[in-house]
């Protein structure tokens, strides 16, 4: 009989990890001399900048050719690009301006970040401290409020999640709760009481926002506005899942070593724009304050510490979805990296707590 481990952040696995020693662990770190480390930490406001005007370009194109073209089927791919894009690339961007990495600039990060936090759904500041903890405890189970999907997974929950169904209407939910001023669990295990007026003042915002449009579509009798604002963050989301999903799934949890639960996957300069760098992801995770633009420099210092990094993305489906319909049948095992030095650092999760 399948066992299954709670995954929630108040329950026994949260417990079983303080007991282990999993919480705010010490992790493995590749060997990088400090002085090269100083360099490839410096930030710059000029790689983040063409990246970003390039991105906003693109967005503006797609947008106006939806429109000049509504009306035709051509309006069809044009809009679903123009989501795609926005929302989907927002991923990457929103990841690295919240760790500020990526303008030396901050207020331009900040700014960024919260534009591309709208429209991923994600409130800026109840993800700002999820995403901290999911640094403090990469899929350490009870701890980590990102882990995508538990082990059995839900494949279900998955196909929801492709199209934001799943954690943009819940946020959509908690957003109405927070314009009361009020807290929505488990956001209060890791925000802050600080922190919770910038909550609510962004979900007042955003529901300000959301009014608006809707007051324009009535004004101008068209349909346009709500379109072109409440739909790119499901249609387009689906490319932030692509990305998404080879980061860790398949992979062990309960570890403290990012090289056993995360992937380097080689990528073309294509995706490596929509996807910014994001998939030197064992290196992200092990200095998480390194820009993405000097990722792949990073890569070069610490490659010989690390497993074999996956060719290109579809090798990763290869491992990544026969993985999670093997975990259907066996959630306790995961893909076992091979480390340099090391024979078999393990192929079975930790029994969960009783």
């Amino acid at each position: 009989m399948t066992v299954r481990r709670d995954y929630s952040l108040n329950g026994p696995e949260t417990k079983n990890a303080r007991e282990r020693g999993l919480v705010s662990a010490e992790w493995h770190k590749s060997p990088v001399p400090r002085a090269r480390m100083k360099e490839l930490m410096r930030r710059s406001d000029f790689p983040a900048l063409w990246h970003v005007l390039l991105w906003f370009a693109l967005i503006a194109l797609f947008g106006v050719l939806a429109w000049l073209s509504w009306g035709t089927w051509w309006a069809v791919p044009t809009f679903f690009a123009y989501c795609t894009i926005l929302t989907g690339s927002s991923d990457p961007r929103w990841h690295e301006c919240g760790h500020g990495t990526a303008f030396k600039t901050q207020w331009i990060n900040i700014a960024v970040y919260h534009f591309a936090s709208y429209w991923l759904l994600r409130e800026p500041t109840v993800w700002r401290w999820s995403h901290t903890r999911h640094h403090t405890d990469t899929i350490i189970v009870g701890r980590d409020p990102e882990i995508i999907t538990p082990r059995p997974p839900d494949f279900l929950n998955l196909f929801r999640t492709v199209f934001n169904l799943t954690g943009g209407i819940k946020t959509i939910g908690h957003v109405f709760i927070h314009v009361m001023g009020k807290k929505t669990f488990p956001e209060e295990d890791f925000v802050p009481e600080s922190e919770w007026p910038k909550v609510f003042l962004a979900a007042r915002a955003w529901v300000a926002i959301w009014l608006g449009v809707i007051v324009l579509a009535v004004a101008t009798g068209s349909i346009l506005p709500i379109l072109y604002v409440f739909v790119p963050p499901f249609l387009g989301h689906w490319l932030a899942m692509f990305f998404g999903v080879t980061q860790h799934l398949g992979l062990a949890d309960n570890v403290v070593d990012h090289r056993l639960n995360s992937r380097t996957i080689y990528m073309n300069p294509v995706l490596r724009f929509l996807y910014l760098n994001m998939n030197y992801h064992v290196e992200h995770h092990m200095f998480p304050m390194v820009p993405y633009h000097a990722l792949p420099k990073l890569h070069e210092e610490i490659k010989a510490d690390c497993p074999p990094p996956y060719p290109s993305t579809w090798a990763a489906y290869k491992e990544l979805v026969p993985a999670l319909i093997r975990q259907l049948r066996e959630p306790d095992w995961w893909v076992d990296r091979d480390l340099p030095g090391v024979e078999h650092p393990g192929t079975a999760a930790p029994a969960p707590a009783e």
